[in-house]
């Protein structure tokens, strides 16, 4: 599996096909960001899209390869928060809070996002691991070789995101 840095090069190099391999790792990652910040499924599909075609041509723009998993995330809450503005500018039927909030209707319940914000207060180091774990579904060894880190470091640096979340969390189960 090659490296973030290793298919960011590839693709500015102009393999665009590799650019396909970044999408598939950050792509829930991205959702999960803006629906936290949009409060809504569909939407935050629409802005992971909007995220990654942004990224692909600031792509260039980007010194380290190996921080393309922050700096997109770092995309996508800004973009997420720019949708939200512009919505609530025209949002005229009604508002996030009159929406029931249950899993299966394309929101999220209470429990998730009190988890997605306390995710988004970890450092960018600690959140982009915690992203690529639970989010991506990927293993420990995958994230080594995507952070360029060892194997123990990144069970180590897990650990202490668990931590940090059950802190902020109280008593909510993770």
């Amino acid at each position: 599996m090659l490296s973030d840095a290793e298919l960011v090069l590839k693709v500015i190099n102009g393999q665009q096909s590799c650019f396909i391999e970044l999408i598939k790792r950050y792509e829930r990652a991205v959702r999960a960001v803006a629906v936290r910040i949009l409060h809504d499924i569909h939407l935050g599909e629409d802005c992971a899209q909007e995220v990654f075609v942004k990224t692909y041509h600031k792509l260039g723009t980007l010194r380290d390869g190996s921080l393309f998993g922050p700096w997109v995330m770092q995309i996508a809450h800004r973009e997420a928060v720019s949708m939200q503005r512009k919505r609530k500018k025209h949002d005229s039927l009604e508002t996030v809070d009159q929406i029931p909030a249950a899993g299966r209707n394309g929101m999220l319940d209470d429990e998730a996002k009190l988890l997605l914000d306390a995710v988004m207060k970890l450092s960018k180091h600690e959140r982009h691991i915690v992203f690529l774990r639970y989010f991506e579904g990927k293993t420990y060894r995958d994230i080594a070789e995507i952070t360029g880190r060892p194997v123990g470091s990144v069970s180590k640096q897990l650990t202490r995101a668990h931590g940090r979340l059950r802190n902020m969390l109280g008593g909510l189960e993770l």
